[in-house]
């Protein structure tokens, strides 16, 4: 069942110290859970603090209910825990919990297992507190301390050490996780246990299939099965290099048994070019091995990706062009360089970004950008095609259009070409 994760704006820890202070005195034991929520601070660099307080108020929501689950699914809580926003300038959500002095299961069972919940709930439902700005759930990282009173020294300097050690207990925390990802994701593309599915691209007049887009799969079951998830990593991580190549080899050894008379879109990065294996005579060998010929490929370079040197990459172009291989350009639209790099590039190919095909057959301002790419591509021998289309009205008006090639789920998800052994 899914749970609905309520927003919560929480007191700062500042305005609680008296409350805090008066129940650790009673009680003789404070229990700290914390956790660091500064990765979420790029939100507020990138799309302003408004976003930034709705994502944190999701997040206390989450961490709120968690902590409801396991203390006892109280809906308000006993006057024993009390959650509070970080002091100021710190992205962080407290947990203070207050027992007796000899409860001996609370820092041994209680507080780990309010961490774990903790993690579990970010697991599964953390998602939602990022969307739509992070691409995949950041780690948070979740540590935990317990200060037991001694009145030698003042509540307030207790609280304080508690609070530096449960900090420190977090980062140790988050530093284990990306190790963890780091040495998952490296396993991961050692063992080549990347796969192809293939995206059919449809011709608009007669409703056949043009060619396959390659898209890159991680394992099933792990969060890399994603492409948002393992391109981000790769990303992260400074593999991106490794994991382009070994996409790239993926979706050539998957296209064994490519229907005849279509073509295989296979997407390449501009640093691509450095690869000893894709220098054209490697290549070619690896084509025979896949029983594909120069002809039957095109490569997709991503209109969002930069390319340093336009003079460098056209004579790049040129010397593949004289093989036999094609090139699209993708995504375009979905930046502010497109005319430059389909002016610079020529591809043979324009992909438009589902983002000017969305609505189409309703929106008069898509279907006239549309018209005039449309012109674009004529004037230098290119051909559009629309991606992400979902409908038969979109379908329709790229009919009414002239625009000869589209994409997406209409045509049903991408898949294997053939099925797995």
């Amino acid at each position: 069942m899914t749970q609905e994760t309520r927003p919560a704006v929480l007191p700062r820890l500042g305005e609680a110290i008296p409350p805090i202070v008066q129940r650790f005195n009673r009680k003789g034991t404070l229990g700290v859970v914390l956790l660091d929520a500064s990765p979420l601070a790029e939100i507020e660099r990138s799309y302003g603090y408004d976003a930034y307080a709705r994502a944190a108020s999701s997040l206390g929501g989450l961490v709120r209910d968690a902590a409801d689950e396991v203390l006892d699914g109280n809906e308000v809580l006993d006057g024993d825990e009390l959650i509070v926003s970080g002091e100021t300038g710190r992205h962080e959500i407290v947990i203070m919990l207050f027992r007796d002095k000899h409860d001996g299961q609370f820092y041994r069972s209680e507080l780990p297992g309010l961490v774990r919940a903790l993690q579990r709930a970010i697991e599964q439902r953390g998602h939602r507190v990022v969307y739509p700005y992070f691409r995949k759930v950041p780690i948070l990282g979740i540590g935990f301390s317990a200060a037991l009173r001694n009145p030698y020294f003042g509540a307030e300097a207790q609280l304080r050490d508690a609070l530096e050690e449960a900090r420190g207990d977090a980062e140790l925390s988050a530093r284990r996780e990306s190790r963890k990802r780091r040495k998952s994701f490296l396993g991961m593309v050692m063992a080549e246990e990347v796969s192809s599915v293939y995206e059919p691209i449809v011709d608009v007049a007669t409703k056949t299939v043009f060619g396959y887009e390659a898209l890159a799969r991680g394992p099933a079951g792990t969060e890399f099965h994603s492409p948002e998830v393992l391109f981000s990593t790769a990303e992260e991580e400074s593999f991106v290099f490794e994991l382009d190549c070994l996409c790239r080899k993926s979706g050539l050894d998957g296209a064994i048994g490519l229907p005849s008379e279509t073509t295989l879109f296979l997407n390449v990065r501009p640093t691509t070019i450095h690869d000893p294996n894709f220098r054209p005579e490697a290549l070619i060998r690896t084509l025979e091995q896949s029983e594909l010929r120069p002809s039957d490929v095109v490569f997709e370079i991503s209109e969002k990706e930069s390319i340093a040197n336009f003079e460098i990459f056209k004579e790049i172009r040129d010397e593949y062009r004289k093989l036999g291989f094609r090139f699209a350009l993708d995504d375009t639209g979905a930046g502010y360089a497109s005319l430059q790099a389909v002016i610079e590039l020529e591809p043979d190919f324009i992909k438009v970004d589902r983002a000017l095909i969305t609505g189409v057959d309703t929106d008069r301002a898509r279907q006239a950008l549309l018209k005039a790419l449309h012109a674009l591509a004529g004037g230098i021998g290119a051909k559009l095609v629309a991606e992400g289309l979902d409908t038969l009205e979109e379908l329709e008006m790229l009919g009414e259009l002239q625009i000869p090639f589209g994409q997406g789920w209409l045509f049903g998800k991408p898949t294997p070409l053939r099925a797995e052994k």
